[in-house]
């Protein structure tokens, strides 16, 4: 998965990824947000794993 899919399929469940992107910190990705793990060299299709599961409600169709 690159960058763009992982912001486009964040941009598509939440209604401000950006803000989700920044601020939501996720025990899977090690204490760090989202961005910090994409900065922190975190494969984007590992980091869209660990928001599933971060989200369990989410339906499937967007996992």
């Amino acid at each position: 998965m690159r960058i763009t899919e992982l912001r486009f399929r964040l941009a598509e469940y939440f209604p401000d990824s950006d803000t989700y992107a920044r601020d939501i910190v996720h025990s899977e990705l090690g204490g760090q947000t989202v961005n910090q793990a994409l900065a922190g060299g975190f494969e984007p299709g590992d980091i869209w794993k660990a928001v599933v599961r971060h989200n369990p409600e989410m339906p499937e169709k967007f996992r």
